[in-house]
């Protein structure tokens, strides 16, 4: 199966993206908040169909214990595959584009947050080689979440990148 095609949100995308997976009021706060330049909303499409989305977050972190540990660190959040088309190479292909956004934009490291009660993605992160944080989770009303992280190759003049 091809590669999704993964792009930055457009306006057009919020019918698509609330059809498939509901939240309206979630995904017109994110992309008012893309417009600002608050972050970044991207969206996964195989053969025009959307079917997976994830938020760059690049302001300070909503969570205290985020902000005081991983400062000015962007975080990727709310990562979410169409059920249909899950264990298909959508959620990988969406992390790496936000990790390579994300390291083009100058950033060392990326976090995460993966509740408890989500194994399959603590197996795509492990895969992906994000680890924990060292500290315990961080509790939100009705879920709590295991901080991972992940240090992002450094882009280079000669297009490899820098792994120092």
């Amino acid at each position: 199966m091809p590669d999704p095609l993964i792009r930055p949100a457009i306006y057009t995308d919020l019918t698509p993206l609330i059809r498939y997976f509901g939240q309206a009021d979630f995904f017109f706060e994110r992309f008012h908040r893309q417009r600002r330049g608050r972050g970044m909303l991207l969206i996964a499409l195989r053969g025009g169909d959307v079917v997976g989305n994830v938020y760059l977050w690049w302001e300070p972190a909503e969570e205290l214990e985020l902000r005081e540990r991983l400062p000015g660190v962007p975080v990727i959040t709310h990562l979410e595959v169409r059920a249909d088309r899950r264990n298909q190479g959508v959620g990988t292909a969406l992390l790496a584009e936000a990790e390579h956004i994300l390291a083009q934009r100058g950033h060392r490291h990326v976090a995460l947050g993966v509740s408890l009660t989500n194994p399959d993605a603590h197996r795509l992160y492990a895969r992906l080689n994000y680890v924990e944080w060292g500290h315990p989770p961080v509790r939100m009303p009705g879920e709590t979440f295991q901080i991972l992280v992940k240090p992002l190759a450094r882009p280079c003049p000669t297009g490899r990148p820098d792994l120092r």
